[in-house]
Order: C-alpha cells, then sequence, then structure tokens
C-alpha cells in the first residue's frame, strides 16, 4: 500500500510530518510518497537523519497556507503539494492521500480533483471524536455549511460504514443533533431528514441533543457542517477547560499534590481517553479514493496515527462499501 503524504501541510511541516510518516512506514508497512519542495525535503532528512530509502518524492514548488480561499488550490496555488498529491492519487499513483493542511483547500481539491463517489451529493469532513465511554463521529464537521436533507441521510450511510469497517462497531446507531429529542424539533431540515433516516435500513435512534452526544447515544451523529463545526470547537474547548481546571485544582496545596500522585496514573488514562491526537484526523468521506485530513497542529505521533487509520481505510474497503449501498439502496 502507498500513501501519498502532503509534506508541507499543517503547523509543524514539514520535520514533524515527514517524522511521522517515517515513523508509520516502519511501524506499519506502508510506502510513503511526499509532495512537495524535493530539495527542502531531501534538507530535512539528512539534517535529522532519516533515511529515504523506498520513499518516493514529488516535487511540488509551492505550499497552500491555512489562511489562503481554498479555491485557490484550483487557481493560483495549482503547483501546491496539496494539489499535486491530490492528482496522483486521482491517476492512482497512490492508494489514498493524507494532509494536516487548509481544510477547505483539501476539500475542494478532494471534490473537484479526485471527485465523488458516484450518487454521493457531498463529501463531508468526518472526525472520530472521544466519548464517555467510547467514540463517535460527527459528521459533518465544516465542509457543507449548508446542507440538503438527502446530505444528510447520505452522511449516516457512510458514517455507519466507516464506524462498523474501521472502527469495528457493530450496527452503528445514527443519530440526528436536534434541539430536542421530540420528532417535530427542529428547522425543516431536521423534519426532512428524520423522515429519511427513519425511513431507511441504517440503525436510527432519533434526535440526539449536544449535551448527550458524548454520552454514547449514538455511533454517528449527523448534522449539517455549520452545526457539526459549532459542536465539535466547543467540545474539543469545554475539554481542554475542564482539564485546565483539573490541573489548578491538583495543584492548589500539598494535600492536593499528594492526591494527584496517588492518582497520576488514572488521571494519565482520563487526558489520554479525550485526547484527540489518539484518532489522528478525519476522512473526508464521499470520495472516489481515500482522503484523509490530518490535525492542522498534528506533531510526528499524531500524524502517524492519522497514517494507521488511513491504511485501515484503504484495507476495509470503504469507499466501495459505500458504493454497494447506493447501487443497493438506489441512493442519490
Amino acid at each position: 500500500m502507498r500513501i501519498i503524504v502532503d509534506a508541507f501541510g499543517g503547523d509543524n511541516s514539514p520535520l514533524e510530518i515527514i517524522k511521522g510518516s517515517l515513523d508509520a512506514k516502519k511501524e506499519y508497512g506502508i510506502d510513503i510518497t511526499f509532495s512537495g519542495n524535493e530539495e527542502i525535503i531531501k534538507k530535512v532528512c539528512k539534517e535529522n537523519g532519516f533515511s529515504l530509502d523506498g520513499v518516493e518524492i514529488l516535487d511540488a514548488p509551492d505550499v497552500i497556507s491555512q489562511n489562503e480561499a481554498g479555491t485557490e488550490i484550483m487557481k493560483s496555488k495549482k503547483n501546491c503539494s496539496m494539489a499535486v498529491g491530490l492528482k496522483a492519487l486521482s491517476e492512482n499513483k497512490g492508494d489514498a492521500f493524507v494532509s494536516a493542511g487548509n481544510s477547505g483547500a483539501l476539500c475542494v481539491g478532494a471534490t473537484l480533483i479526485v471527485k465523488r463517489i458516484k450518487g454521493i451529493k457531498r463529501p463531508g469532513f468526518a472526525p472520530v471524536v472521544p466519548g464517555a465511554d467510547g467514540c463517535f463521529m460527527l459528521l459533518d464537521s465544516g465542509a457543507n455549511l449548508e446542507c440538503k436533507p438527502n446530505m444528510l441521510l447520505q452522511f449516516g450511510m457512510m458514517g455507519s460504514i466507516y464506524m462498523e469497517k474501521v472502527m469495528g462497531i457493530k450496527n452503528p446507531k445514527i443519530g440526528l443533533a436536534n434541539v430536542g429529542t421530540e420528532e417535530h424539533k427542529g428547522t425543516e431540515l431536521q423534519h426532512e431528514a428524520y423522515r429519511l433516516l427513519k425511513d431507511s435500513p441504517l440503525n436510527f435512534v432519533g434526535n440526539v441533543e449536544g449535551r448527550d452526544i458524548p454520552m454514547g447515544v449514538c455511533d454517528v451523529c449527523v448534522c449539517d457542517g455549520f452545526t457539526g463545526n459549532l459542536i465539535l470547537k466547543t467540545y474539543e474547548g469545554v475539554a481542554a477547560a475542564l482539564l485546565h481546571k483539573m490541573k489548578g485544582i491538583f495543584t492548589t496545596n500539598a494535600k492536593t499534590k499528594i492526591a494527584a500522585a496517588l492518582v497520576m496514573s488514572e488521571l494519565k488514562d482520563f487526558k489520554k481517553d479525550f485526547d484527540y491526537n489518539e484518532f489522528g484526523g478525519a476522512p473526508i468521506l464521499g470520495c472516489a479514493k481515500p482522503v484523509f485530513k490530518a490535525h492542522g497542529s498534528s506533531k510526528a505521533n499524531t500524524f502517524k496515527n492519522a497514517l494507521k487509520l488511513t491504511k485501515e481505510y484503504v484495507e476495509t474497503n470503504v469507499i466501495a462499501e459505500i458504493s454497494s449501498y447506493l447501487q443497493e439502496n438506489k441512493e442519490g
């Protein structure tokens, strides 16, 4: 299996991206192709003692920054590391593509360069988020700020397949994010999406409220990208605030420091359970080939985890499963 990596995507590129990729190559037995400035990639590897044996490099002189409009990947930044890597994926020069770069550009590029699965209305960002007991997927988390009801139905279907095939959850529960659990709650979007999901073969558990999402009420929380992004960012912020508050409590005085020492291993497990770095990032579900968005702040270990999930994404034939579902249920 060969995974194409955007070596210049993310806050800590190229060093941490290169290191994480080479660690994944060694640990998971995958082949790596770097997309980016070849001279700089070789220089970084030489300075850090990294071996490029068996690694391919696609020379790409430009980089699309986080603050540039995503559409620039199809205009002024056609030769950036992300665009070159996506083009190589579309030309079957690799089995998947991973980037920690500009989310908007990655979504635009994945849709227009790699293309969509036939029948899929729009690809969506699908992060797997740690919860109180296990994890859940939040789809869409920002790729499509406005959605139609049949898009939410497709998000539920794609999320269900991914969670079962990659995360090992049998018959995943699908919930619809809403302001109440009652069937009549929400706007026209939620009303129609509820009906479509209820009539589908999916394991639909109904509307779910924000406070219940982390508690395991569903394995896939379906929503439009505007709502999903707000939920995701709020969730991350509350988790960070909670950990910060706990740190303050345990460092108040000698008594609390002793208490902290007694439960240190449990505290580390707690922090790990709510660490998004354990999941590495999010697939862009709906693309014709596997495209994975790693966290923008990824360091080597986080990026290695993203490559592990990408490997599993390829091996479990999620895209073929989605295509088969669409054909069998005549979706789209």
